[in-house]
């Protein structure tokens, strides 16, 4: 169980850390990130709850619009509620660059406790898949949906609305998009969803980057805030 639990971790653990050595601005973990963490752990139940529900109810008669539009709906949206609601307007939001960590953190809580559910269903054999696919795509949605609340959060207000929902959307689309994949590619999954992967590492390699601009800017042009 302690090894089970250790695999199914470490993924997660390993990609945060990534990302969190990549800001050049940190100087200590802040609690909110350990928060963000714990929403996205908790968030994992009531959404599979509602998926459940709807599964045993028989809402979708089209299994596409329940495993591709359903689900990347329902998670991305809590994911994105969450960060509306809890983090935000939080006062350790400090520059667009933190954006990234939290959207990365929340999803990485969720990707996690899902990720441990699986491996106690079906086994440490597909520990090293759910690493390369699910948890790994979950932080990039995250890394993502992070860029642009980081836009948000340091833009004027109407421009403000306009990169949330952005955020929502950037990640909702690449969720459905990893989701079709596989639906499509039942198969010869692997031959679709490789190119994704690549694709998504870069997109968000390139979020990372982005922010790390606005970040530099950011503090350029308020030389009164110390990094």
């Amino acid at each position: 169980m302690i090894i089970l639990l250790t695999v199914a971790i470490a993924p997660s653990l390993a990609l945060f850390s990534y990302f969190y050595l990549r800001d050049q601005f940190a100087t200590e973990p802040s609690k909110l990130l350990f928060h963000c963490f714990i929403y996205g752990a908790v968030l994992t139940f009531p959404i599979l709850f509602v998926q459940y529900v709807f599964d045993a109810e028989g809402v979708f008669s089209n299994v596409f619009t329940q495993s591709v539009l359903f689900a990347s709906i329902v998670e991305e949206f809590f994911k994105w509620l969450v960060l509306v609601i809890a983090i935000y307007r939080h006062v350790d939001f400090e520059d667009p660059y933190d954006g990234i960590l939290y959207g990365a953190s929340i999803s990485l809580g969720f990707a996690t406790v899902e990720n441990i559910l699986y491996l106690l269903e079906f086994g440490l054999e597909i520990a090293f898949i759910r690493a390369f696919l699910p948890v790994s795509s979950h932080a990039l949605f995250g890394v993502v949906m992070g860029y642009y609340f980081g836009r948000a959060k340091f833009s004027n207000h109407q421009s403000g609305r306009k990169w949330l929902v952005w955020a929502l959307c950037a990640s909702l689309a690449l969720h459905m998009l990893y989701n079709a994949i596989l639906y499509f590619n039942d198969s010869n999954w692997l031959y679709g969803i490789v190119p994704f992967m690549l694709f998504l590492w870069w997109f968000g390699l390139r979020k990372v980057k982005q922010a790390h601009q606005l970040t530099l800017t950011h503090y350029r042009n308020r030389p009164d805030i110390q990094p």
